[in-house]
């Protein structure tokens, strides 16, 4: 009751207390009354804060009694409702309103153009026009309603405090937010959700998150892909390359957790739910000071991190899994906020599995092994699931602290058995899979100008798997376990506006260890490592006006080595005119843990990837240098953005690379060096967006130690080309169709001929040059349909359908040859083909 004669109370005093000013005619609801309690000797029973501020003209001195009610249920929104002859009521009117206003920023009062206006707890929202301005119509009388625009703080409104009889709509100004002077550039950029940033990366915001071609969740590593310089040349998330580098050289932060494991069927689907994660920003070069390894891109996702104080939260499930998430205040100060995906692919085969099942393991043991054993029988279940979970404790304004877990586990069993003389031996093997995250942080506002931020962490990655061979009654045994703690300290300072510093302390422990042992021969390797990783770092941030800069510098000491790296970076955009505006960045960065690739002690023919540290003799830091330069256009929502880069990363392996050549098991130390070209396009409106992009690299190799000792990097995709197009059919029925087309990457094939060499008792392939030829050209075409609608109330679902390489085009990803164990002297060819048409649906409910 209190609530509803509050919300009465603020519904007339915007929508008659501000008019009575301007209409002195109007008396006070209450005195009216009053005057007919006594004109008909009647009785009105209500709350004094239903009508305490309201103003209506006074009613015709002729009507009577029922005329007298009537007038006031046509001029006011309360209920005036007759019991009896003597008691009438008065209550609120359950109905809606239009709302509109103009979103502002508070500093120059410039309009926030694609401002997100949203009803709280529904699908129902708007984005402010180039004018700032917004109009929502059938809006809940009781509804609250969310204004925000990164970097800026939200604000909450009461609808009817935006409610205005005669259109006069209200200023909404947002204040900056000090601690984010990297501002917003672009709003809606490709598709809504995604937003560009003044420093060059790319921020997309999972809950506004719109439709991109193929896909029907918000899967956060699918979904950057979109972005020029940003692919995968096998299709797998776990496999990412940024301007040329390897997927090992991404760094992978969650909550500030470094992760060492991304993706779920090994690589096709990302590990990491987007329904909690908030937004996730992409940097390719640039970066802030406070982040180092990874040193070809910063892949930071962050998870909701203020308190919302209601139950909230959602479920759904697509042909490969099903998730939920809920958020769930404890009291006014504490909240929880859970979430959990399990793969249901135990229990439905669908095609959609079938197809990732083939792609993911058609050149493992899983399904070779069937030709190789006569009567021989196989069978294998694959299960995946994650969960997350974060508490939230607001102390008070000033000290905001934070705890969070999040689990990844990939799990495999394959089981084989033989029959002979009717006698049947079974036997299994397992392959798991796991990323385990604790952390925790701890926010604080010392005065208006003073901030900080302490982040702790421990981080588990784990592979393991038992293969027994049951034709040489061998089983092998493998692990591969990464342990990594760490805690960072930031402070910020203020120093005007305009002009922040920041100030760190990084420190790092990683151990690694990898163990294999084999029954037959017996044998047994382990090899374990442990680096310790100090560093101090500092940044100036600039933005004002059409300048912003970035500059800082990172000092990294390695206890082990004694050994000091310093990392300068820059980040710098100018603005020429109100279309025009040049960027230049650059940094160092260094990594310390890399994978390599082994191809005699894979884990089941699935994962030949393991993680190793540095050791500065055969395998020393890697350090990359980047440069890059260009201009941007943006008028009349048409952004053209053209950036040319420079890269050379220094202390690479060649058993990090994997290559299929004569250098397959050879150890040697090199580098790799790219240049190229970006080029995107982007025209969007209210409801369409449409987007082309091009990238154009060249990437080679330089091993000193090899002969040749320059060759053309294993992902050097010269060109890559990606259009899309993005279309609101309805409101909440939105199509989205996109492609890709880039050239071939290179592979070795045999000398021809002459295709194996004999080595004592061992033959080989006889490669000829490195990477000399390319396969055809990959070309994939996609498309996805969103439809959204309300069920109850609060409660609206979401019905997506999406479709991956609609044409069913046989793509080629990846060539390499084997010895014909039938002829030694000649080779087999084996090639890795991509995803098939494969669809998929998902159905979702938010409450």
């Amino acid at each position: 009751m209190k609530n509803s004669r509050c919300i009465v109370y603020m519904v007339l005093w915007a929508a008659n207390v501000c008019f009575s000013q301007n209409n002195p005619n109007k008396k006070p609801l209450a005195e009216i009354i009053a005057a007919a309690e006594q004109k008909f000797d009647v009785k009105f029973s209500y709350a004094y804060d239903d009508v305490s501020s309201v103003f209506v003209e006074e009613p015709d001195v002729s009507f009577n009694l029922q005329q007298t009610l009537n007038y006031l249920n046509a001029n006011i929104l309360l209920n005036f409702k007759t019991l009896d002859n003597r008691y009438i009521t008065v209550s609120v009117i359950e109905k809606t309103i239009s709302i509109c206003g103009f979103v502002l920023a508070s500093e120059n009062k410039e309009a926030l153009f694609g401002a997100s206006v949203t009803i709280n707890n529904t699908n129902k929202g708007v984005i402010a026009n180039e004018n700032g301005k917004f109009q929502l119509d059938e809006v809940p009388l009781n509804a609250i309603i969310t204004v925000s625009y990164l970097g800026f703080k939200s604000q909450q409104w009461q609808a009817q405090q935006l409610f205005s009889e005669n259109k006069n709509c209200k200023q909404i100004v947002l204040i900056e937010n000090k601690e984010a002077l990297n501002q917003v550039l672009i709003t809606k950029f490709l598709t809504t959700g995604f937003q560009k940033l003044l420093d060059g990366s790319t921020v997309l915001n999972t809950k506004a998150f719109g439709i991109l071609p193929g896909l029907t969740d918000p899967d956060i590593l699918q979904s950057i892909q979109v972005l020029p310089g940003v692919e995968s040349t096998n299709e797998s998330i776990a496999n990412i390359n940024v301007r040329g580098g390897t997927n090992d050289q991404n760094l992978m932060l969650w909550d500030g957790i470094k992760m060492y494991h991304s993706g779920h069927f090994f690589g096709l689907i990302s590990a990491y739910n987007p329904n909690l994660t908030n937004k996730v920003i992409v940097t390719k070069n640039g970066t802030s000071s406070e982040f180092s390894d990874g040193v070809s891109s910063t892949v930071n996702m962050f998870t909701k991190n203020e308190l919302i104080g209601k139950f909230s939260g959602g479920a759904g499930a697509n042909l490969i899994s099903a998730d939920a998430f809920f958020e769930i205040p404890i009291s006014k100060k504490l909240e929880l906020h859970i979430s959990g995906r399990r793969s249901i692919t135990d229990v439905f085969n669908t095609p959609t599995y079938t197809n990732y099942f083939d792609r993911s393991f058609q050149d493992s043991d899983i399904k070779t092994n069937d030709d190789n054993i006569e009567n021989q029988t196989t069978t294998s279940d694959f299960v995946f699931y994650d969960y997350t979970a974060k508490l939230l404790f607001d102390l008070n304004e000033q000290h905001k602290f934070r705890a969070n877990v999040i689990g990844i586990d990939n799990n495999l069993d394959y089981y084989e058995s033989i029959t002979n003389n009717n006698e049947t031996a079974s036997k299994s093997s397992n392959l798991a899979q796991k990323n385990l995250g604790f952390g925790g942080q701890w926010m604080a506002d010392w005065n208006s100008k003073l901030s900080s931020h302490f982040t702790a962490y421990y981080s588990k990655y784990n592979v393991d798997a038992n293969d027994y061979r049951m034709e040489s009654d061998q089983l092998l045994t493998q692990t591969n376990e990464v342990l990594e703690t760490g805690f960072k300290l930031n402070t910020y300072y203020n120093l005007t506006d305009f002009l922040t510093l920041l100030n760190g302390y990084q420190f790092n422990e990683t151990g690694i260890l990898n163990e294999t042992t084999v029954t037959r021969p017996s044998y047994d390797k382990t090899k374990k490592d442990v680096l310790l990783n100090h560093a101090l770092y500092t940044q100036a941030e600039y933005k004002k006006g059409g300048t912003f800069f970035r500059v800082g510098v990172r000092a990294n000491y390695f206890q082990k080595f004694e050994k000091v790296l310093v990392e300068p970076r820059l980040n710098v955009r100018q603005k020429l005119s109100n279309q025009f505006a040049i960027k230049l960045e650059g940094e160092f960065k260094n990594q310390s843990a890399t994978q390599i690739v082994d191809f005699q002690d894979d884990f089941l023919g699935v994962e030949n990837r393991r993680w190793i540290l540095a050791n500065e003799k055969t395998i020393p830091i890697s350090e990359s240098k980047q440069a890059s330069f260009g201009w941007e256009f943006n008028q009349n929502n048409l952004n053209v953005d053209v950036t040319g880069f420079y890269k050379t990363v220094e202390g690479i392996t060649a058993s990090n690379q994997g290559f299929y050549n004569n250098f397959q098991y050879m150890n040697a130390i090199g580098d790799y060096t790219v240049k190229g070209l970006e080029f995107l396009a982007n025209k969007t409106g209210n409801d369409y967006s449409a987007w082309a992009s091009y990238t154009y690299s060249v990437n080679n190799y330089k091993f000193e130690t090899f002969i040749p000792s320059v060759f053309p990097n294993n992902v050097d995709i010269r060109h890559s080309i990606s259009i899309g197009f993005n279309y609101d059919i309805l409101e909440n029925l939105k199509i989205s169709v996109g492609g890709m087309w880039r050239s071939g990457q290179p592979y070795t094939s045999p000398v021809e001929g002459n295709e194996t060499v004999q080595s004592g008792n061992s033959t080989f392939v006889n490669y000829d040059a490195p990477n000399s030829e390319n396969l055809d050209e990959f070309k994939r075409l996609d498309a996805s349909l969103s439809y959204k609608f309300n069920m109850y109330q609060s409660t609206y679902a979401s019905l997506k359908v999406g479709v991956l390489n609609i044409m069913n085009t046989k793509n080629i990803i990846n060539r390499y040859y084997k010895v014909n164990p039938n002829d030694s002297n000649t080779t087999i060819q084996i090639n890795n083909a991509s995803l098939r048409l494969t669809p998929n649906v998902s159905f979702r409910v938010y409450f």
